[in-house]
């Protein structure tokens, strides 16, 4: 059954299993709302349990803004968990009314049972250096760009690593979205670094994931067609896409080439955005996105059913099916690089 909200609609999610359960966070914001545009800036974290990825419960909500004058007291935004020393951490990215929504930064928030939050008191713990990222400049980006983090354990070292949605401070403004990197040995106390993916022609990257399967290290992060640049609309787009991209490395910091990437799951309407690749109990590999828009301009805001993924030399093959029954047109040879 599609997680879909009576009340609420669903966009932006993450992950993490405890013994047989997968809790689901995700963003999600009231139906009631005249425009899905108002959604971002009336987000709060909800909270799923599964068995199976199809079949849902959902829970008390995990986060909500904070009191006013707090730095996240107008809406919490995307994050993700991590287990560490018998707690869960969670980094999720918040912004505040006083700035209208316009800087992201990134809080922590600790729990001992994934059920009930309590928010870090020296938040945020992550904001942008300007030695390497944009920060606000309205003269070439409608906000600063810096949330989304993706948290993962280097398991050479034990550091922990945050990958962020966040903007170079050179290049053509609509070509600057890289994606971030912060380290930190404790999950506290954090040390930013230059980005880990580098300008490829995107105005921002958002909601990236790190998995590791079959000895690659894929990093997914998803575009809009309505952010898609002009240099890439003219040099390697054949049509405005939307959906979940991929990269590809043999190491968890890369280095990740845009030549070597491609589109995993895109159309022109948004169906799969935001997509994860998750492991079942099984082990076998599922794909997750939420549904954006129908074919009728309507906006959905409800997660997908998992899609099985096969892993061969290349990138993973999402076994979704179009319209006529038949592989998508953007699995294609001919889709497959961003050029």
């Amino acid at each position: 059954m599609t997680l879909r909200l009576r009340d609420n609609w669903l966009w932006d999610f993450w992950h993490v299993w405890q013994g047989e359960d997968c809790h689901l966070f995700y963003l999600q914001a009231p139906r009631s709302l005249s425009s899905e545009e108002l959604r971002h800036h009336h987000a709060t974290i909800g909270h799923a349990i599964s068995r199976d990825l199809k079949n849902w419960t959902v829970i008390d909500d995990a986060l909500h803004p904070g009191a006013d004058g707090d730095w996240d007291d107008l809406a919490t935004w995307t994050g993700s968990v991590i287990g560490h020393q018998g707690r869960w951490f969670m980094l999720y990215s918040g912004v505040n009314r006083s700035e209208a929504g316009l800087i992201q930064r990134i809080g922590l928030a600790t729990s001992a049972d994934l059920y009930m939050w309590e928010k870090h008191p020296a938040n945020p713990i992550l904001e942008a250096d300007a030695r390497w990222y944009e920060v606000l400049d309205l003269t070439t980006w409608y906000e600063q760009a810096w949330r989304d983090p993706w948290l993962f354990q280097d398991e050479s070292d034990g550091s922990f690593h945050a990958l962020i949605t966040a903007r170079s401070r050179l290049g053509a403004p609509d070509t600057r979205g890289v994606i971030g990197h912060a380290r930190s040995l404790n999950l506290r106390d954090w040390d930013i670094l230059p980005p880990l993916a580098t300008p490829g022609g995107f105005g921002h990257l958002e909601v990236p994931q790190l998995v590791h399967a079959s000895n690659r290290f894929f990093l997914l992060f998803s575009y809009g067609s309505q952010d898609l640049t002009r240099s890439r609309l003219d040099r390697s787009e054949k049509r405005a896409t939307t959906g979940t991209y991929c990269l590809v490395s043999d190491q968890a910091l890369g280095p990740f080439n845009f030549s070597s990437g491609g589109r995993l799951a895109v159309d022109t309407i948004g169906s799969h955005y935001g997509g994860k690749l998750i492991e079942d109990r099984s082990g076998r590999l599922q794909f997750l996105a939420f549904s954006m828009f129908g074919r009728d301009g309507r906006f959905i805001g409800e997660l997908t059913d998992p899609f099985p993924v096969t892993l061969d030399s290349g990138l993973p093959e999402v076994g979704i099916l179009s319209d006529d029954g038949g592989r998508p047109s953007e699995h294609s040879d001919e889709a497959k690089g961003f050029g």
